[in-house]
């Protein structure tokens, strides 16, 4: 995964989002995953997406996309273009 901020600047939530699933999963490197936790004990907003992501995964186990129908992962891809674009049109 590239990496488009410097090491040394705080993140801003766009890039905590992009790193929710590798910290989940145990893929950051210790840096990264001390950058984002602290991100996480000052954004409420952040720390509510991580919670909702623990939840989702609890609640579903593991999905591959395989596993979804066609119709299930286009409606999930558009779920996320929508949000991502409604974050790219958000004041700042």
């Amino acid at each position: 995964m590239a990496r488009w901020w410097r090491r040394n600047d705080a993140l801003v939530c766009r890039d905590a989002v992009a790193l929710i699933a590798d910290y989940l999963e145990g893929r950051l490197a210790m840096d990264e995953r001390r950058r984002l936790e602290d991100h996480l004990v000052s954004c409420p907003n952040c720390a509510e997406y991580l919670a909702q992501m623990r939840a989702t995964i609890q609640a579903l186990g593991q999905v591959t996309p395989d596993a979804l129908s066609d119709n299930a992962l286009t409606e999930l891809v558009g779920l996320y273009r929508r949000w991502t674009s409604d974050e790219d049109n958000a004041p700042s």
